[in-house]
């Protein structure tokens, strides 16, 4: 296995107004996976669309100038029922993306099913099936709360494989 110099930081995004779920996973030099951070940017009910929005940016800037990551990672946003939910969703991505963009951060985006595939192997996993998944790649003690941490570390482990998998390619095609 190759050797890298330094770690390489990872960030994954679960997009949402009222919780945007984020994790920091670190690659360390023989490919193990460790956890950097995670948690939620938290917005209060009852407040302005607007004034949510500028927390989740404010909120993730800070966190992206604090642990660098080389690249991050964001869950696209699939088919929802409610309509409401699903354009505050895509408001909140909005703002990740700009957030990212700002900071110089290289942005891919994944659907669910395809982070579900590459924690899991199975694309159509369940919650639990992700969440022990997730406990188990980054050799956690409990699994990561609230469920928006859980899926944002997700997002960042699909993206680590597919970084690895492109690099796999390239090294072939040389």
């Amino acid at each position: 296995m190759r050797q890298n110099k330094e770690p390489t930081v990872i960030l994954g995004v679960d997009p949402g107004t009222a919780l945007t779920g984020y994790g920091f996973i670190v690659e360390g030099p023989l490919g193990e996976l460790k956890t950097l951070d995670y948690g939620v940017i938290s917005t209060p009910n009852g407040i302005p669309l607007e004034n949510r929005l500028l927390i989740i940016h404010a909120e993730l800037k800070r966190l992206v100038q604090l642990h660098r990551p080389a690249s991050g990672a964001v869950e696209k946003l699939f088919f929802q029922k409610n309509v409401k939910t699903a354009l505050s969703v895509g408001h909140a991505r909005g703002v990740v993306l700009l957030a990212l963009a700002e900071c110089g951060v290289p942005i891919m985006s994944y659907t669910p099913n395809e982070v579900k595939q590459a924690v899991s192997g199975y694309g159509s996993a369940d919650k639990n099936q992700i969440q022990q998944m997730v406990k188990v790649l980054l050799a956690l003690d409990d699994i990561p709360r609230p469920d928006d941490a859980a899926d944002a570390l997700a997002v960042a482990i699909c993206h680590l494989h597919s970084r690895r998998f492109e690099n796999l390619a390239n090294e072939d095609e040389t």
